[in-house]
């Protein structure tokens, strides 16, 4: 059994939940894991939708740079595993629900992004500091949040915006306490699941169709610039400083 994560079905409701302390990075492996269980999740007749949690400070901190920093080769794996995930969410056949509190970072904003719909408590920060980090990606799944400009501004300055202020730009359904971050969830998704099955797929399927170009080519397109960015010095020397908890010199 995977440790990062763990899943329960209860009246059509998959409920899948990430807890990996200190914050939620995965690694290569527990990537592809997570995208399996997602699209195993959508292949059950019995699940009628699926939400996705967290446990600890916050939703998801992303990859794990300790990671990518002893063994840089790893990168495709990585990037493998997060297409996969962001994939199984926003190709899933029944609607996915995210209900995120503290940081959403990197991977955690792909979810997010691939997802119908959002659920985030009032402590919710989003940020996709990639740049920092010596790689790429994300920006299309954060395009799906936020607009152009105020992803671009986001992207090269790494700087997080908090749940309050992203209001302004829709994507949030409901803004709660985190105490009530799981029952509000929960109860849209009961909602959803006391429809029929059949419609809603049918519905999920002919809503992905009518979107504006295509989510999973323009993250690969991006995942190009990220094996780019890995040939640089100034990307290892980004993870070095993570790891060593100092500022990166270039």
């Amino acid at each position: 059994m995977n440790q990062a994560f763990s899943t329960q079905l209860e009246q059509g409701i998959a409920e899948l939940v990430i807890a990996k302390p200190p914050v939620n990075a995965l690694d290569s492996q527990e990537w592809q894991a997570l995208a399996r269980e997602i699209e195993h999740l959508g292949a059950d007749p019995e699940v009628r939708v699926i939400v996705i949690r967290a446990e600890g400070r916050g939703f998801c901190a992303g990859v794990d740079i300790k990671e990518l920093d002893a063994h840089p080769e790893r990168i495709v794996e990585v990037n493998a595993g997060n297409y996969n995930t962001f994939k199984a969410v926003h190709r899933c056949p029944v609607p996915v629900i995210v209900a995120v509190h503290g940081f959403v970072l990197g991977g955690g904003i792909g979810i997010t992004g691939a997802a119908d719909i959002v659920v985030a408590a009032d402590c919710a920060t989003f940020a996709l500091p990639e740049v920092d980090r010596g790689a790429m990606g994300g920006g299309a799944h954060l395009q799906r949040l936020f607009p152009v400009q105020k992803v671009r501004y986001l992207f090269f300055t790494g700087e997080k915006i908090g749940a309050r202020e992203a209001m302004q730009y829709g994507f949030i359904e409901r803004l709660v306490s985190k105490e009530q971050l799981r029952e509000s969830a929960l109860e849209i998704a009961a909602r959803i699941a006391a429809k029929s099955p059949g419609m809603i797929r049918i519905a999920k399927e002919a809503l992905n169709g009518i979107e504006d170009g295509n989510l999973e080519d323009k993250y690969r397109w991006e995942q190009g610039f990220t094996l780019q960015a890995y040939t640089s010095p100034d990307s290892a020397e980004t993870r070095r400083a993570f790891v060593e908890k100092r500022e990166a010199k270039f």
